[in-house]
């Protein structure tokens, strides 16, 4: 007989995501691009359009998991609801709708969560991993070996970047300098309150942006998780792909094997905050992981 049935729900700035799992055993593993966060780095506010994106993929989420019996859910709300004055126009319909209030999650929970949910399937590394969720809104560094040591969360992720400095199509030179700036100034902050981060002997790369360049890397045709988790991405690929992907048009861009469609217009931003990553600390490879957030809220269930 099969055990209890959990799900979890992360509703980040870029995409809303749904996890069913008993623990052990995926269920179920859905993403939609909902962009709940559209707009909220310049005006403080969800737009009404984005709330409903948002809340139509909560409704189909409900239906999936009662249709698998789940006897618990915990529902994740990040960057952008955590910056939104309005923030209530989505957490009231999304508590009626799912049952339980998202929970409005610091930087530092996103960050321990990430990190428990990519290191339960990995082995104990001879040293410290420096698991990096590079979200819509913000970045979670997470540093530890079995246990998390310390963390930051950083105003800095795919969406925010390029609203804010990738205002050209494709982007400027100046542009991706200014950019890549940026990124090397909040570096600067995860060097300081993250001491040990350069020095960790493995980097674990969390979330779309980089499971889209290690996709583009690969040139797969369809989605195939068991290719992209723990794939190792290197530094010259990641700039590889980068240099192309950041001289594209939107249009050209959507075309390269691997790229999911919907992420061509944001993935450039992702990438300048990947690549800085890679160059601030002198990593020479990444491993990616599917695992992430949503898997550490699963086994926060089990406890």
């Amino acid at each position: 007989m099969s055990g209890p049935v959990y799900a979890a729900i992360d509703c980040g700035t870029n995409s809303t995501r749904l996890l069913i799992s008993d623990g052990e055993r995926q269920i179920e593993r859905f993403m939609r691009t909902t962009r709940l966060g559209a707009g909220v780095d310049r005006t403080g506010r969800l737009e009404p359009e984005a709330v409903e994106r948002t809340l139509t993929v909560l409704r189909e989420y409900r239906a999936t998991m009662d249709a698998h019996g789940v006897e618990g859910v915990r529902i994740a709300a990040t960057s952008a609801s955590r910056d939104a004055s309005n923030r209530v126009d989505f957490v009231g319909p999304a508590t009626e709708i799912i049952g339980v209030a998202p929970e409005l999650l610091s930087g530092s929970q996103e960050a321990g969560l990430s990190f428990d949910g990519a290191m339960g399937d990995l082995a104990d590394p001879p040293g410290r991993s420096l698991v990096v969720d590079i979200g819509g809104g913000s970045t979670e560094f997470a540093l530890g070996t079995t246990e998390l040591e310390a963390s930051l969360s950083v105003d800095m992720g795919c969406v925010r970047m390029t609203e804010k400095f990738l205002q050209h199509d494709p982007p400027l030179p100046e542009e991706l300098s200014n950019c890549l700036g940026v990124v090397e100034q909040h570096l600067d902050d995860v060097a300081r309150e993250v001491p040990g981060a350069g020095d960790a002997v493995r980097f674990v790369g969390l979330a779309g942006t980089v499971t889209n360049v290690a996709a583009v890397e690969l040139g797969l045709l369809e989605y195939d998780r068991d290719a992209i988790h723990h794939f190792v991405l290197t530094k010259d690929a990641a700039e590889e792909v980068f240099r192309t992907l950041a001289t594209e048009s939107v249009a050209d861009r959507r075309h390269n094997p691997g790229l999911d469609p919907a992420r061509a217009d944001i993935i450039v931003g992702g990438c300048c905050v990947l690549i800085g990553i890679f160059r601030y600390f002198g990593f020479t490879e990444c491993l990616v992981s599917e695992a992430d957030i949503l898997d550490g809220l699963i086994l926060s269930q089990l406890e």
